[in-house]
């Protein structure tokens, strides 16, 4: 397929643009941190991206939702990120959907009507350490009576304190290094046995620390298959780096665009700065890498979308991709606004920090690279 959007994405792009900058741009999120929001984004806005309805992209049809791809999810994530919205579309519209697409028609009925109403949010329980390794899981899940007991602890679940719902990756049998064994559960949030410790990351968003002491769930509550969970929740992981790269174009892309405007307005010895040769190489430097990384993002979820085994490979070389690229348009950005580019008056270290918690989700950029090798055999 063509790397660029046909005419239906495009308008997708141009409405959720339009939307999304008048409704969540940049001082949304500065309003949130300085009022020490809680959530740290607003259940209202929730409601408008279901009135538009974004949140049900990639719900099939036949439960009412749009039943399209994760190109045109990329395309909101991409407008998300360059206005560096507030919101549970990635964690809860893209990789939990993609996880609860895997399980039983109870679990969809059960979740899909608020997650397209703009009412659910859901949380990923997926990373026990400081970085992400999926495969070291060792929260366990024991069997009793029908169902199961979960013991152990999750780190950085984003808007784990405020989502009504986890999706938690325990072992049923085997151990931590090892695929087979695991089993994926959708856990409403008020189990007794589980509790949760709030933390605010650098970017100002929420995230929380779960506990699961002996929490008891049915069998109603398995995505899939018990000891088969890393089909499940390689699809979730597909979607979430996917996902997690599209919006990482969109600050990269942002905070290229306010450098270049930027550079347009700013005089140094009675010249606009945009004038000098050297800035002007960088500014094109970066630009390209931003091309290239959106069409990294564009490949892979055109190959996501299709059901090519070759998404896999590609979903990393994304992620690795973007989170570098972006990183390159964070720091020339702080660079090129100078000294002011430091201080919290100017928007641009925003994109700084929400590019450093971004880069880290679901896997940095080192992380995925190392993981194209090993596909590759190295």
């Amino acid at each position: 397929m063509p790397l660029y959007l046909n005419e239906d994405q495009t308008m997708l792009r141009d409405s959720a643009r339009e939307f999304i900058k008048a409704e969540a741009p940049v001082k949304h999120m500065r309003a949130l941190r300085d009022e020490n929001c809680k959530d740290g984004f607003r259940h209202k806005l929730w409601k408008q991206f279901a009135e538009m309805g974004f949140t049900g992209i990639l719900i099939g049809e036949d439960h009412g939702g749009l039943g399209l791809g994760h190109v045109e999810a990329g395309v909101v994530l991409e407008e998300i990120g360059r206005n560096l919205s507030p919101s549970p579309f990635l964690t809860t519209s893209v990789a939990g959907v993609a996880a609860l697409n895997e399980g039983g028609k109870h679990l969809k009925d059960k979740y899909f009507p608020g997650i397209l109403a703009g009412d659910t949010v859901l949380a990923l329980a997926i990373d026990e350490g400081a970085k992400h390794r999926p495969a070291q899981i060792a929260t366990k899940a024991e069997r009793s009576g029908n169902g199961f007991k979960l013991t152990g602890t999750k780190q950085f679940v984003i808007q784990g304190a405020s989502a009504d719902a986890l999706i938690v990756a325990a072992r049923t049998s085997g151990a931590p290094g090892e695929t087979d064994g695991l089993t994926l559960f959708a856990l409403d949030k008020n189990v007794a046995g589980l509790s949760l410790d709030s933390a605010r990351l650098v970017d100002s968003s929420m995230a929380a620390h779960v506990m699961l002491d002996g929490v008891a769930v049915d069998a109603d509550a398995v995505i899939g298959e018990v000891d088969n969970g890393w089909k499940v929740l390689s699809s979730l992981l597909r979607a979430g780096r996917a996902g997690s790269a599209a919006e990482l174009v969109g600050v990269g892309a942002g905070a290229m665009d306010m450098t270049v405007d930027y550079l347009k307005q700013r005089k140094q010895f009675g010249r606009l700065i945009g004038e000098f040769q050297a800035l002007q190489h960088r500014a094109a430097h970066l630009y390209s890498e931003m091309e290239i990384a959106r069409a990294a993002v564009l490949k892979a979820q055109q190959l996501m979308d299709e059901g090519q085994d070759s998404a896999e490979i590609y979903v990393s070389v994304a992620k690795a991709k973007a989170g570098r690229t972006t990183n390159l348009a964070v720091r020339e950005g702080v660079q090129m606004h100078g000294g002011i580019g430091m201080t919290d008056e100017y928007d641009i270290g925003f994109y700084m920090k929400r590019d450093r918690a971004l880069n880290e989700f679901m896997g940095d950029a080192n992380f995925h690279a190392g993981r194209v090798a090993e596909i590759f055999g190295y």
